[in-house]
Formats: C-alpha cells, structure tokens, sequence
C-alpha cells in the first residue's frame, strides 16, 4: 500500500503547484491515499471556505491542519464538509475532528491523527493537551478497526517531534512532522517498522523565508520592522513523501522524500 503525504499548502503559489502536479504524481506512484496539510493555504496562514472549495476539487483523501486553522473563525464550522482535521489535543470543544478513519483507493481503512506539539507552540492557537497522552487514547480505540494508523505531527522542533517519533514507533504506520516548512533528510523506517521524517517540507515558493517573501522577512528579523507578511512567489515546488506500507504487518517497507518544482505564473 502507497501513501502520498503532502508538505504545508503555502499561499496561492502552494495551491496551484497542488492542483497541477497532484494529478501526474498519482498516475506515476499510484498512492492508494493521500494527504495534505492544509494549514498555510489562504494566504499563508489558515484557510478560507473559497479556498477550502478550490482545493476540494484535488484527489486528495483527507486535509490535516496545525496551529494556522483557527485563524479564520467564521471558516471553523465547515471544517468537516471539506475533510480537514485539526489538531486532536487542543482544549476545549472546539469545531472539527483532530482524527478520523477513512477508506482507500484499496479498500483498507486507514486511521488518520492530526496533532500539535507544545515545544515553542503554546500560545499558538487553542491551549493544548499532551500530544503523547491524547494520541495514546485514540490510538487504544483505533488501532482494532484499521488497516494503518498515519499521524500528522504539526511541531516546532525537531527533538519534539524526534521524541514523538521513537516514542510510538511501532505502535503506528507512519509519524511525520509538519510546521518548519523546511524539508527534512532523516526520512527512515525506525526498528519498529515506522515511516518517519521530521517535516515534509511545503508547497509553495522557496525562494523566499520559509513562504514569505525574503525581503520582509529579512527587515523584520534584521531590524525588527512589522510590516505586514506577503507570499512570494517564485522558487515553487510540492514536496512531501511517498511511503509503502506492508499491509500484512502495518509496519513501513520504504519511505522516500519528494520534490517536485512547478513554473508558476501569477495572476
């Protein structure tokens, strides 16, 4: 079984990259599910329900998100008609799922958990539970009723999310971190048979700091200026993983990073 994980959606740039390469990606690897993160896709920051409907069109299966969701409150309630989680351990009864099971293109049922870590985080969004403590909850109902168990872990730094990582290795299919927007190159099936990676990376423009455009970023950071962010542009590429999963045993048989560049034009 083929599993296709898609890099933070940044922006304009993100979802066109999204909408013209997701379908060649699909005839040349034949993922039996896919994934994207959907956090940074109005804008850069949360989503929209026009952009929720633009990219509801995209052979996508399910939508996580992270700490950029609840930015659009009015946008909260139709989480669950576009697919999109949330995170599972913010506080609260709030909109949305942080986790759900759904069906493949295989006929499998593939749980699907959506989490953000507390490292850097706090004050980002909703208060949050422990990651380890919620997951292990939904885990100790989900695991009997799937076929692989994928997290989506929306993290700041990469020992929260390495911790995460060897902590549930073998207890899931699949561990990756989100957030950073900067592709990691620690992909690896751990001793317990779980695909891991620190961060998928984003889709969107990288000629730019981390989606924004560099020359804002620099004067915000170099002289401490507050002017307004803006995406960039140019540098634009999908990235994220492809991982096969072994469906006799749940456990990962290969994971293998992706970039894929796109020539964008703006509108």
């Amino acid at each position: 079984m083929n599993i296709l994980a898609i890099g933070d959606i940044f922006g304009r740039p993100g979802r066109a990259a999204l909408k013209a390469l997701l379908p060649g990606l699909i005839k040349k690897y034949s993922p039996d599910f896919v994934v994207a993160n959907i956090e940074n896709a109005a804008g850069g920051r949360g989503v929209t329900q026009k952009v929720a409907e633009e990219l509801s069109v995209c052979p996508v299966d399910i939508f996580t998100s992270g700490n950029h969701i609840w930015d659009h409150k009015t946008f909260l309630p139709f989480l669950d008609r576009y697919s999109i989680l949330r995170p599972a351990n913010v506080k609260g009864d709030l909109p949305g799922f942080g986790f759900g099971i759904y069906p493949s293109k295989n006929n499998k049922r593939i749980g699907v958990i959506n989490l953000q870590g507390r490292v850097f985080m706090e004050g980002k969004g909703p208060e949050l539970d422990n990651p380890f403590d919620v997951c292990e909850k939904i885990l100790s109902d989900m695991k009997s009723r799937t076929d692989c168990i994928l997290i989506d872990f929306h993290a700041e730094t990469t020992s929260e999310k390495k911790s995460f990582g060897h902590y549930f290795d073998g207890k899931v299919s699949a561990i990756w971190g989100t957030h950073t927007h900067v592709q990691t190159a620690d992909e690896a099936v751990l001793p317990g048979g779980t695909a891991y990676i620190s961060d998928l990376g984003m889709t969107g423009p990288h000629l730019s700091v981390i989606g924004v455009q560099k020359e804002i970023a620099i004067e915000r950071i170099k002289n401490g200026n507050k002017a307004k962010f803006k995406v960039a542009e140019e540098g634009v590429r999908l990235e994220g993983v492809l991982i096969e999963i072994n469906e006799n045993t749940k456990k990962a048989k290969s994971i293998q990073r992706l970039q894929v560049p796109y020539e964008y034009y703006p509108e």
